[in-house]
């Protein structure tokens, strides 16, 4: 039976012989990695192999760096979305004020379009508050007496008619909208050219075309515009278009609503206008001829009594005519003394000259 020792005893290579093989294989494998790529599907194999292991290794630092990153990623983004809801709240501001900008510069090139087109004399004006009366159409306006605002000038805008002054302040006036119900405007229909008056309504939603025959040629759609037989609007300017008209048989007259074309309560800028009616006063009225025939005979019959009157001052002028030597000539200053003033004088002058020549010969034969 063959001795050998314990396997645990067992004596391989050396250990020097070893690390050369080893360092051998190493650098045999470098090389021909190296230069040929032999282990690249080894290494493809083993990296494949090793991924899950490597994931698993790495989970809890993945979880740690998650749940800093998804706090500083919240507070991140909450704080951009304030900044960016900050910024859409100033863009929309800014867009809002653009819009009105130009809604204001475009309603600003139309007036002064309109004054340009327009003759008259204009003084703009922008409305500051409107009045505390509920059941009236009033705004008051932030030009006044000072500026050369005047009572009863009209107020227009670059679409119509949109009242009329009322009332005028050293600094403000009150403007009586187009709607109110106190408020009455002559127009015209430009179709057919019937004239008319225009009315407000207790609403101050809509105008009342009134006094219009039935029998007249109105249809809805017509516009209106000023007469200017008033003397205060300037003949031309729109002030409403038909909306409705209503005819009855038992009236006579055709109820006509009527929508104003600009906007009455909408309004911001507006033009007062200093329209001068050049139209030349009415003639005086003839007299009636039966009055003037009746005081024609009042004067006739007057006249007589007032020379009668005279004759008690002709005796003193009987003394002057003996004493002077002419007494025809000196008879007439008492009568002339007496008359009053007018026609009335020469027609008792031909009486009191008579009636002193008759007395100054009476005096000569005594």
């Amino acid at each position: 039976m063959e001795y050998s020792p314990p396997p645990l005893f067992k004596q391989g290579p050396s250990a020097l012989a070893r690390l050369i093989f080893f360092v051998l294989v190493a650098l045999a494998l470098l090389i021909s990695d190296a230069r040929f790529r032999t282990l690249e599907i080894v290494r493809g194999v083993l990296g494949a192999g090793l991924y899950p292991l490597q994931r698993a290794a790495l989970v809890p630092r993945d979880i740690f760096m998650g749940a800093a990153d998804l706090a500083v990623t919240s507070a991140t983004l909450r704080g951009e979305n304030d900044k960016l809801r900050a910024r859409n709240l100033q863009l929309s501001q800014q867009a809002n004020e653009a819009a009105q900008l130009d809604a204001e510069n475009k309603h600003l090139r139309n007036l002064l379009q309109l004054s340009q087109r327009m003759t008259t004399q204009s003084i703009p004006a922008e409305i500051q508050y409107d009045t505390r009366d509920p059941f009236t159409q009033k705004v008051v306006i932030g030009r006044g007496s000072q500026q050369g605002i005047k009572d009863g000038s009209p107020v227009v805008n670059e679409d119509g008619v949109i009242g009329q002054v009322t009332r005028v302040f050293p600094l403000q006036s009150e403007v009586t909208l187009l709607t109110d119900k106190d408020q009455a405007v002559p127009v015209q229909i430009v179709r057919t050219g019937l004239r008319s008056v225009i009315y407000g309504t207790p609403k101050g939603d809509a105008l009342d075309l009134r006094f219009v025959p039935i029998s007249a040629d109105v249809l809805a759609g017509d516009e209106l515009v000023t007469s200017g037989l008033d003397g205060v609007y300037p003949p031309g300017l729109p002030v409403a278009k038909v909306v409705r008209v209503d005819k009855q048989a038992d009236t006579a007259f055709a109820r006509v609503v009527c929508q104003p074309i600009a906007p009455v309560r909408g309004a911001r800028d507006l033009l007062v206008l200093h329209y001068e009616h050049n139209v030349p006063p009415r003639p005086a009225d003839e007299p009636d001829p039966a009055t003037a025939a009746k005081e024609a005979k009042k004067k006739n019959a007057k006249t007589p009594d007032k020379g009668k009157d005279a004759k008690p001052a002709q005796p003193a002028s009987t003394v002057t005519a003996a004493s002077a030597p002419a007494p025809a000539a000196a008879a007439p200053k008492p009568a002339s003394t007496a008359r009053p003033a007018g026609k009335a004088s020469t027609e008792k002058k031909p009486a009191a000259e008579k009636g002193a020549k008759a007395q100054g010969s009476q005096g000569a034969k005594q």
